[in-house]
């Protein structure tokens, strides 16, 4: 199997027995595991598996235990929803997920955040360790001037909105990348020093070269870093190898994304979305029979719509 399209991919996956064959594979590479207990003692049934443990003894299925848990959706269309998500360089919609598929928009929400679910780090990316770093933030949402009257900040009083709601201001996100190489993204109440430094402490060893530009809260790297900051209040981008231009161009397809594709993005589910982008640019070298298999591998995430809608 080589598929490089869409087309490819589900003539392959003609038949749902293909798809479970396939990703029994490439989940348990023919040494079937209890997903309840890890036992590998495990007997075939017309219906899936059984676990031959004695305290154990559950029915299982190659799905359960991931993304595909509990869903009667063909594993064909999560192949072919998938495929999409993760070769869109700037996502899909609900909306246009649900054309074409030929399912409900609702059923195709749950997809992608499923899907993102599935597409989360599992162990924290360290940077810096073979390349220069840069850090920036972003500002996601609209601007004040641009909101409807009853949506603006009041003037009278900075925390509510004209109308009297809580006022919503954008919401910040912050992004290490190492040049060439993988990006790390985490949505922040802040750019104080306690939440860009303990992040970059996490993804950044000691003693790395980092990039900035001059806000103040970048000027404690100095004590464990290599550290040096771009001007760009003088109109200073670049000055031979400081510069942020490797973080600027990923903001720019990240907000292309969420304000051509997705249009608005609730703070609630902004951190899957971070994971969604971060894990396309992160396998940007892959080809998308490479890309496809690896997150398929990843695939032991399981959410349920409740968990989903109600997990603050």
């Amino acid at each position: 199997m080589n598929f490089k399209s869409l087309p490819q991919l589900l003539d392959y996956f003609k038949e749902e027995s293909t798809c479970r064959d396939y990703y029994q594979q490439i989940r348990w590479n023919g040494e079937e595991a209890c997903p309840h207990c890890g036992s590998l003692k495990v007997y075939t049934t017309k219906r899936g598996f059984r676990c031959g443990d004695k305290e154990c003894r559950k029915d299982f299925t190659v799905t359960t235990g991931t993304i595909f848990h509990n869903s009667n959706i063909p594993l064909r269309i999560w192949f072919a929803a998938i495929f999409l998500a993760t070769t869109h360089k700037k996502g899909i919609s609900s909306v246009q997920l649900a054309l074409d598929l030929g399912i409900t928009q609702k059923t195709a929400w749950h997809v992608l955040h499923r899907i993102r679910e599935m597409l989360k780090e599992k162990s924290p990316q360290m940077l810096g360790e073979n390349n220069m770093v840069e850090v920036d933030e972003a500002y996601i949402g609209g601007n004040n001037k641009n909101r409807h009257y009853g949506k603006k900040r009041s003037k009278e009083d900075y925390r509510f909105t004209n109308e009297g709601k809580p006022y919503q201001p954008k919401k910040m996100v912050i992004g290490i990348i190492e040049r060439n190489g993988k990006v790390v993204l985490k949505h922040v109440p802040s750019a104080d020093l306690n939440n860009v430094g303990s992040l970059i402490s996490k993804h950044v060893p000691k003693g790395s070269t980092i990039y900035s530009d001059e806000a103040p809260v970048y000027n404690h790297l100095k004590k464990s870093y290599t550290h040096d900051n771009v001007k760009h209040s003088l109109n200073i981008y670049v000055e031979g190898n400081v510069h942020t231009n490797s973080i600027e161009n990923f903001w720019s397809v990240l907000k292309r994304g969420l304000y051509g594709v997705y249009h608005q993005v609730s703070e609630k589910h902004l951190e899957r979305y971070l994971d969604e982008f971060s894990a396309r640019f992160n396998t940007r070298t892959l080809s998308s029979q490479e890309r496809f298999e690896k997150f398929l591998v990843e695939s032991e995430s399981v959410l349920s719509y409740k968990r989903l809608i109600n997990d603050l």
